[in-house]
């Protein structure tokens, strides 16, 4: 009889650890061991500059392992270049997904990439931190696997304009890229004036093949703007900086976060970008905040060759509030832990903007520094954090 009983036991037992290593096996890129999280990031092709991002989120978790990892678990971290080519992001994607079996993703650069790919990680459910892009097809409406780390076009250009014509002219004109990243500048832009009482005096769009600005310099001359704002990929921010240099044509010029790493924008535009206003998404690069300066001395540990600046960091701004849901998660990471933790955060902050989620509200961010370019390629803060209230 008690030999009955200790084989009922044992039947018992193997039977619950089954069960349990049934449940570990069924959390995609969870093993004992590791968290397996991706990223795609253009490391080649027209935005290679934006590369930088994805490049900043290994250093970050390199240092987090370094550090112990998360919960007893080393993060396994897969990058791949798209090229910022929305084709190549669906394949990797898919890798991501029915190949190496990814628990995350974070960042991914890009409105139309990762439009590219947005309905599948959804359908995959496949927790996304920190898009690289502010665009509202991300969180609005809410989508329960999507948390947005990056303040949205429209609400950054909405303070960027405010700002504007509240301190440097009220002659505004706005020169954009023509697709989904540019017209929700434009739109957030059009919001703030139209409040204020003003209007655009030009809108100049460009496509991303383009290469000759000349009529684009032009016209922003003829508008008379005292102010242009642009939202670009840096290629055009250099060239019709230069264009409107032949011209003589001098305004103030100021840009969306995506153009704010200032000395990669002096050394394309030689120069010229020095006076350009910018807004930030995070901290300043050479704040002396603790958190800051850890994360320089780890570059400098480990990252060395690697140029500290906006971009860079960028990648740890988006990657900082997964891993802290993946600490609140604790031993046994779930998916629904994890969205769970996140939707708890309330003006948590890292080096990035103050992040709240609720389980409505999944952007994050609602606000940006404002921030101008000294002669020398560092940056002076013209603001704190400005808020969007409504």
């Amino acid at each position: 009889m008690r030999r009955g009983v200790w084989i009922g036991i044992m039947i018992l037992m193997l039977a619950v650890g089954g069960a349990g290593m049934a449940l570990a096996a069924d959390v995609r890129g969870v093993t004992d061991t590791e968290i397996t999280i991706g990223q795609w990031g253009p490391q080649t092709g027209p935005a290679a500059l934006w590369g930088a991002v994805a490049r900043g989120t290994d250093l970050y978790f390199k240092m987090i392992n370094e550090e112990g990892g998360i919960n007893g678990r080393k993060i396994k971290y897969v990058l791949r270049d798209d090229g910022y080519n929305p084709a190549k992001t669906k394949a990797i994607a898919k890798e991501f997904v029915e190949n190496i079996g990814v628990f995350a993703v974070v960042g991914g650069v890009g409105t139309g990439p990762g439009m590219a790919v947005r309905d599948y990680l959804t359908e995959n459910k496949v927790p996304w931190v920190g898009p690289s892009t502010g665009s509202s097809h991300f969180t609005r409406p809410t989508n329960p696997y999507i948390f947005g780390v990056y303040p949205l076009y429209k609400d950054e250009a909405y303070l960027l304009t405010k700002y504007a014509y509240e301190n440097k002219g009220k002659k505004i004109a706005f020169f954009y890229q023509n697709d989904d990243y540019g017209k929700e500048g434009l739109e957030g832009a059009e919001i703030a004036l139209k409040e204020l009482g003003g209007a655009l005096v030009a809108k100049v769009s460009v496509e991303v093949p383009d290469t000759d600005l000349s009529s684009h310099a032009l016209k922003l001359k003829e508008s008379g703007a005292d102010v242009v704002i642009m939202w670009l990929l840096p290629k055009h921010a250099a060239i019709i900086l230069g264009e409107s240099a032949k011209l003589g044509y001098k305004p103030q010029w100021i840009s969306s976060n995506t153009l704010s790493d200032a000395p990669v924008m002096m050394n394309i535009t030689k120069g010229l970008w020095a006076g350009v206003i910018t807004s930030m998404f995070g901290d300043l690069p050479n704040e002396d905040t603790p958190l800051m300066k850890k994360y320089r001395e780890a570059h400098q540990k480990m990252a060395a060759s690697e140029r500290w600046g906006s971009f860079y960091y960028a990648g740890i701004i988006w990657a900082e509030p997964l891993v802290e849901s993946l600490k609140m998660a604790g031993k046994d990471v779930t998916t629904e832990k994890v969205l769970t933790s996140l939707e708890t955060m309330n003006k948590w902050r890292g080096i990035g903007p103050p992040l709240t989620y609720t389980k409505d509200e999944h952007q994050g961010a609602k606000s940006v520094k404002i921030s101008q370019v000294l002669e020398n390629g560092d940056v002076k803060p013209l603001s704190d954090w400005l808020q969007i209230t409504k």
